[in-house]
């Protein structure tokens, strides 16, 4: 019992201590803040802002130990091995800073005390006893760092290289008393050096700060005080050469400096020299249609290629195609695609696209109406005539499925090259596109009304699609507004409508071209 006494006032002494250090620390940055507060000057003497810094940097340094350690020198191994601990270390250092005024980049020198404390997390060793361990390993460090402020702001990062020189390394190991036995005498706290620690050692650091002034641009000697905020990762922060024990540390407090300045020339007052405004010489003209109706009717005419291209090594209908079921067919009418001519006729070679795609529903909606039509499906394909024909078949039993054509109206054919092959003989580019391009299915006929006019013949392309549109809005319905001479005397001008009922209508500002 009395050892669990000492070990919990122990833990809370060194939580007071740790809290009594951040605490003077804040202090001492609001001190010093209420003693370099700016006072306004009374003259316009301003001074340049200096490029070197010479200052102090305090803080508290969180260390987090990790790894195991169990045997502390020759003459103490100790039972049950530590791994995880923690503490509160002092940081002191002076500092040097460069840092030109208009430059994004500068350089930091620090170099002080730099504490490693910290306390394990108590273990239980064979004999049922708690057992603590304490180190209090300390440096003297050197943090060389570049200086980089992304805005060219307050706010700055850093990095750099650590070197610490090794001045203390000391530990407590404490035996506690096992508890079914509380009449035990407590067992000493045993006091000792660390064995195998490193001398030197190189790590590195990476930290971010920000400048806060305490003194104005009237001050020839400017006072800033910066927190900042550095972590230094494990590597290369193994303090011994035996065993894994490494510390990482989480650096946080604020650093005071001040800078002198140069003295600026004086501002020169230019004269005020009253200058006569001309004004500008601008011509406005409006051109109104005469005549033009809002809307005009639009006949717009699509070409139908008889062809309908299979892709490489399947003879089913490709997915780009249309297909309809026979329910949508009752629906679909040639005169009725869900297609019409824009407002500024753009958008044509989707519009003729979507009307190729359609091939087969076109063809089949003209069959159902034209009881006389006849047509060849003509299959080619690189893979033989079998393959042709059964890529001919897919289009036929889609026609005789869908719109009920009698399947003795189409004839299919199959071979290995279409009549006017795409690839010719002896070619050496784009192979696999002309390849693509035989691998079809050609729609021959010799019935007029599938046909475009005056053209015959198996490669004649099938009869044109006609959409009969209305155009709102033609271009030459349009009122335009000319201002010669706004480029070169405004930045930007606009315009104010008003018609018969009162209602106005803004456009612009229209920018300087």
């Amino acid at each position: 019992m009395k050892t669990e006494s000492y070990v919990k006032k122990k833990s809370r002494f060194l939580c007071f201590s740790y809290a009594l250090c951040i605490k003077s620390l804040i202090l001492c940055a609001f001190i010093l803040i209420g003693m370099y507060t700016p006072v306004q000057a009374q003259d316009s003497i301003q001074y340049s802002k200096p490029s070197w810094y010479f200052g102090v940097a305090a803080g508290g340094n969180i260390n987090f130990y990790r790894g195991s350690t169990q045997q502390l020198n020759a003459d103490l191994t100790v039972p049950t091995t530590f791994h995880d601990g923690s503490g509160v270390g002092l940081f002191l250092a002076p500092l040097i800073e460069y840092r030109p005024a208009n430059s994004h980049w500068g350089v930091m020198l620090q170099a002080g005390y730099d504490s490693r404390k910290g306390k394990f997390e108590e273990v239980k060793t064979p004999c049922n006893c708690p057992a603590d361990l304490t180190a209090d390993v300390n440096y003297i460090t050197v943090e060389p760092s570049l200086r980089f402020a992304p805005f060219k702001s307050s706010f700055y990062l850093y990095a750099g290289p650590r070197l610490a020189f090794n001045i203390n390394k000391e530990f407590t190991y404490q035996l506690g008393l096992n508890p079914a036995y509380p009449d035990q005498l407590a067992t000493p706290a045993v006091k000792g050096d660390f064995s195998d620690i490193h001398k030197n050692l190189i790590s590195m650091q990476v930290g971010a700060g920000y400048d806060i002034p305490l003194s104005s641009q009237y001050h020839k000697t400017r006072f800033v005080i910066s927190p900042f905020v550095s972590f230094q990762p494990y590597f290369g922060q193994d303090p011994r050469s035996i065993e894994t024990m490494n510390i990482t540390i989480l650096r946080v407090g604020a650093a005071f400096k001040f800078g002198t300045g140069h003295r600026l020339p004086p501002v020169k007052k230019e004269a005020f020299v009253a200058t006569a405004i001309v004004d500008p010489e601008i011509t406005f003209t409006v051109n109104s249609p005469e005549n033009v109706v809002d809307k005009r009717n639009v006949r717009e005419i699509f070409p139908l290629r008889n062809y309908v291209f299979f892709d490489l090594g399947s003879d089913e209908i490709p997915d780009r195609y249309v297909i309809l079921t026979k329910n949508q067919v009752i629906d679909f009418k040639e005169d009725d695609l869900s297609m019409s001519a824009p407002k500024n006729g753009t958008g044509r070679s989707d519009r003729q696209m979507k009307v190729y795609y359609n091939v087969l529903n076109i063809l089949g909606d003209r069959m159902s109406k034209d009881l006389s039509a006849k047509i060849i499906l003509v299959g080619s394909s690189e893979q033989g005539s079998k393959d042709g024909l059964a890529m001919a078949g897919s289009v036929k039993r889609y026609l005789v499925t869908a719109f009920s054509i009698a399947p003795s109206r189409i004839t299919t054919q199959g071979r290995v090259r279409p009549d006017i092959p795409s690839q010719q003989q002896g070619g050496t580019k784009e192979l696999v596109l002309l390849r693509e391009g035989d691998r079809r299915v050609s729609i021959e006929t010799n019935s007029p009304g599938l046909l475009m006019e005056f053209q015959s013949g198996p490669a004649a392309p099938l009869k044109p699609v006609t959409i009969n549109a209305v155009q709102e809005a033609p271009l030459d319905s349009y009122v335009t507004f000319n201002v010669d001479g706004a480029s070169k005397s405004f930045t930007s001008w606009s315009l104010e409508l008003t018609d018969e009922s009162g209602k106005i209508q803004y456009l612009g500002p229209i920018p300087k071209t």
